[in-house]
């Protein structure tokens, strides 16, 4: 029971726990502001009300394609905050402390072993053969 009681109390869970809760409030109030404010200005764009009450039937099926785009326009704006708050600030700061790899240094064979040695080094690490420095 102690490994699971450290496993609940862990930082990355609770961590991930709030920023769940988080997500869920701010979708929330994505699609409120999609529903009540942004979808109505465009239906009166349009002249036939609010957008989101829009649908057609055919055959007594009764087919909402205003609520539908209420939800398209919901999830570009969820994916637009997603990306521009989160994903772009964390790729510049992996960029930041990314550390480029050394350069290889320039390299020749030793004429004993044939093992590549460096191209400044006077004795080789491997067979202590002596050789000239090129």
């Amino acid at each position: 029971m102690s490994g699971f009681k450290k496993f609940l109390l862990r930082g990355n869970l609770v961590d991930l726990a709030v920023a769940f809760v988080i997500g869920v409030a701010f979708s929330d109030l994505v699609k409120a502001l999609v529903a009540d404010f942004i979808t109505p200005l465009l239906g009166l764009i349009g002249g036939k009300g609010a957008l989101g009450s829009r649908s057609f039937t055919i055959h007594h099926s009764l087919f909402a394609y205003g609520s539908f785009i209420n939800s398209i326009i919901a999830f570009v704006i969820m994916a637009a905050v997603v990306y521009y708050f989160v994903v772009v600030p964390f790729g510049a700061l992996l960029d930041r402390y990314r550390k480029e790899p050394e350069p290889d240094a320039p390299v020749r064979e030793c004429p004993e072993c044939l093992s590549s040695i460096p191209q400044a080094a006077t004795r080789c690490a491997f067979c202590t053969a002596v050789s000239a420095a090129a």
